[in-house]
């Protein structure tokens, strides 16, 4: 099974990512992705999953069964680098979506059984962190942290520069009931700026029955089952990446890999 999902040309409805928890082989991640047209409109059902739409880049009107979230949406691009609009939409619930501009949109979903109403996340909402130093650096924008209300969903999106390293030092997170890690599936929607760019991602565990090196590309997907995750830009591209986690406990915790955890500590970067 591939851990790289490459994008495909829109079909009918605008879809280009499709990921199902069937699909990638596990219990609780869903991601799709949506290139939409001025004046298309989209039309959602949640079912029994929890649904976080992002507004990557455009501007939308979103109406569900029992709110209405007219003219969100402000950045045209996402390396416009400022936090994003989004609507977090529980289960059981109906979503129609009107695109006021070409639209890029996610849409993440997972496993929902509570009864939190429909929300705007709006930018003032998303907590935004610089992460890492030297050559691991990158901007974090906190768009559905663990300690804002959903039931499964976890959804993040960061920006690595050119020639920077970001989900580093290696760490995983993909242990059920362990008291320092939690179990929680996770995807990458990457983008780069120019757009024919590329990274460089490893999947791998620490016995290597899982070792996978990939070349994500514009709006490809990564899916990470399990292991360590790093993934690296290449000169010339910035990387932005959107990150859709869930588990049986929607709490992030992780554990470094040993080898490279001084990356962390205060003898990184190295003098010469």
């Amino acid at each position: 099974m591939s851990l790289l999902a490459k994008a495909e040309q829109p079909d009918s409805s605008g879809r280009i990512q499709h990921i199902t928890p069937e699909s990638a082989g596990w219990r609780y991640v869903g991601f799709d992705a949506y290139l939409l047209k001025k004046g298309q409109t989209l039309n959602l059902e949640s079912g029994d999953k929890e649904l976080c739409l992002v507004l990557i880049a455009g501007l939308a009107s979103v109406k569900t069964s029992q709110a209405e979230f007219p003219h969100i949406g402000q950045r045209m691009s996402p390396f416009e680098r400022t936090p994003p609009w989004s609507v977090y939409v529980p289960h059981g619930d109906k979503v129609e979506l009107f695109a006021k501009s070409d639209l890029e949109l996610a849409v993440c979903s997972a496993p929902s059984q509570g009864n939190l109403p429909a929300r705007l996340i709006a930018p003032e909402d998303v907590g935004v962190e610089q992460r890492g130093k030297g050559h691991n650096k990158r901007l974090v924008h906190n768009i559905l942290p663990d300690d804002k209300p959903a039931d499964s969903l976890l959804v993040v999106e960061v920006y690595t520069n050119e020639g920077d390293t970001s989900s580093y030092p290696s760490h995983k997170h993909d242990q059920e009931n362990a008291e320092n890690e939690t179990y929680l599936e996770e995807t990458y929607y990457h983008r780069f700026n120019p757009e024919q760019g590329f990274a460089m991602q490893r999947v791998y565990t620490d016995d290597r029955s899982l070792d996978v090196c990939m070349a994500p590309y514009n709006r490809d997907v990564v899916t990470v089952p399990r292991g360590y995750h790093p993934m690296a830009t290449i000169a010339g591209y910035d990387n932005y990446y959107l990150n859709v986690m869930a588990g049986p406990v929607r709490l992030w915790k992780f554990t470094w890999e040993k080898d490279h955890a001084w990356v962390n500590s205060d003898n990184y970067p190295r003098t010469k």
